[in-house]
């Protein structure tokens, strides 16, 4: 019964250490699980599921470029000025009202409608994590 309840305890802090770790998916990865729920939560026919994959991944190689930059940056220890940094908030904005164009001309109505409102509950959701974050290492 005790070695029973031994390996009970240690299948429970083994799967609780697995369900800890966060795991690590490629660009492709990630973008295809975004596209398999974006399929299911909005529907998508597969023209849409093709063109949304593409978008995606454009605009994943577009942020690979973006954060070897700012490594580059960060690594050669410069920091940018206030025009730089207001420059880099114009062209993400552009860039993300252009990502927006984009889905709207994808998918119907409806389904732009949907997926605006999963936009902003996953806008909320972010908050409230770095609310939590800055709460634990303040």
């Amino acid at each position: 019964m005790k070695k029973l309840f031994i390996a009970a305890m240690l299948f429970v802090g083994i799967a609780s250490f697995a369900q800890g770790q966060k795991e690590k998916l490629t660009p492709e990865q990630r973008n295809e699980k975004q596209v398999q729920k974006l399929t299911t939560e909005l529907n998508l026919d597969a023209n849409q599921q093709a063109q949304v994959k593409q978008l995606l991944a454009d605009r994943s190689a577009k942020a690979e470029k973006l954060r070897d930059a700012r490594q580059e940056q960060k690594e050669s220890g410069t920091k940018p000025t206030a025009a730089e940094r207001e420059a880099f908030k114009k062209e993400m904005m552009a860039e993300k009202e252009a990502n927006d164009a984009k889905m709207k001309s994808i998918l119907n109505a409806d389904q732009y409608t949907k997926w605006k409102t999963i936009q902003e509950e996953n806008k909320d959701k972010a908050r409230e994590k770095m609310k939590e974050y800055r709460k634990e290492n303040n």
